[in-house]
């Protein structure tokens, strides 16, 4: 007889549908791991990306300053924009490393600075480099969310079967004989849906939350870019003055 029992239910599920829950269960139980994750990694990603603009909004870029902002960076180690300028200026100070060598041997090279396309192929990498990082663990989620619907559809369709070979070994299709194997068929599709639902809604807002931090990120590239070309102008007319 049909006990209305959630624990008797669970109890009278054949193997089948046990191996559906469990399977279920680990997609849920590391889809809700995940989400944690990222929502404590984007928390902080946006606090430090916040913090970094704003000491870069109050600074006056040269020298100095670039460096005080890049040790800066280093300690907003998920800072997004912050990854960049420290990305850029690393190549600056190679590069200018680079031609003072060459002076020193009597062969010049040419410009101390990196051409304004060079660092823009510099950024266009690290920004990349920034959303495959905040990009990771979300192939899964989507993943949960388009398959573990169909686990549970066939779970459904196994537990449908079994209502129905009961009515046939019981002659009759009484809510007696058919009752335990439609819960099983609708445990398996509730399973299904509590697993997909929360990974579909936290796949497309943390998809959301990379779209603003990349357009972020963008602008200020851009504003720092300039800046950058500002400050060569500067060097080089102070150097050729010299």
């Amino acid at each position: 007889m049909f006990s209305s029992n959630p624990l008797e239910t669970l109890g009278s599920l054949g193997p089948v549908s046990i191996f559906v829950l469990l399977t279920l269960l680990l997609f849920s139980v590391s889809s809700w791991g995940i989400i944690a994750y990222k929502w404590r990694m984007f928390r902080t990603s946006d606090l430090e990306e916040s913090q970094f603009l704003q000491a870069f909004e109050c600074s006056t870029l040269n020298r100095k300053e670039l460096a005080n902002l890049k040790k800066t960076a280093n300690v907003l180690s998920q800072s997004s924009s912050g990854a960049v300028l420290v990305g850029v200026i690393n190549k600056v100070d190679q590069h200018r490393d680079f031609v003072e060598r060459q002076d020193l041997i009597g062969d010049q090279r040419g410009r101390r600075w990196p051409d304004r396309q060079y660092l823009e192929k510099v950024v266009q990498y690290i920004v990349q480099g920034q959303i495959n990082h905040q990009e990771s663990y979300l192939p899964f989620l989507a993943t949960t969310g388009n398959i573990t619907p169909f686990i549970g559809l066939f779970g459904t369709v196994v537990g449908v079967m079994n209502a129905f070979r009961e009515i046939g070994v019981q002659g009759s299709a009484s809510i007696a004989a058919v009752a335990p194997g439609v819960a099983e068929a609708l445990v398996a599709t509730a399973a299904g849906l509590f697993a997909a639902i929360p990974a579909v809604v936290a796949y497309n807002y943390f998809l959301t939350k990379i779209r603003k931090s990349a357009y972020r990120v963008e602008a200020f590239s851009i504003e720092f870019l300039n800046a950058l070309d500002e400050l060569s102008n500067r060097v080089d007319e102070a150097e050729v003055v010299r």
